[in-house]
């Protein structure tokens, strides 16, 4: 699974990170409406995932169950200003980070996915499902990012 999984994240930041530069600094910081995300917000908050994801990839490793912070994204988001921060940074760190997060993913033993993390007040998942609904919310993201297209 972990394998799969891996090549599955690294395949999609090589895919979309053209894509994404391909996109404008102005476009970029467009909302599709009012209230809703720039294309630079959403990818903070990508960014902001996989942030939170990597700590929870390593920790829930360490021990059968882990309880960890859940995640405020609005206050996240606003917080480091992702509407501010210039695009091409965002697109490479966003890159660069899902790049070590499929590392990561492809060296977690087989018997550690049915370790426990509990986030927050939510019920504790397992390792496995943590990793499989990571890369279900960056498609989801990245949708949002392309208007439908591809995922």
């Amino acid at each position: 699974m972990v394998g799969d999984t891996a090549r599955e994240l690294a395949n999609i930041v090589n895919e979309f990170a053209p894509r994404l530069l391909a996109i404008s600094e102005s476009k970029s910081g467009e909302r599709t409406s009012p209230g809703k995300w720039s294309a630079k917000q959403i990818l903070g908050h990508l960014i902001d995932s996989a942030s939170n994801n990597h700590q929870r990839f390593v920790r829930a490793q360490q021990e059968v169950e882990v309880r960890l912070a859940g995640y405020e994204q609005e206050r996240w988001v606003e917080a480091q200003a992702y509407q501010n921060e210039s695009w091409d940074n965002l697109v490479s760190l966003w890159s660069s980070y899902n790049r070590h997060l499929a590392h990561v993913i492809s060296v977690v033993p087989e018997r550690k996915l049915t370790n426990t993390c509990a986030l927050g007040e939510n019920d504790p998942v397992s390792l496995g499902f943590l990793i499989t609904d990571y890369i279900r919310h960056l498609k989801h993201h990245l949708e949002q990012i392309f208007g439908g297209s591809k995922y």
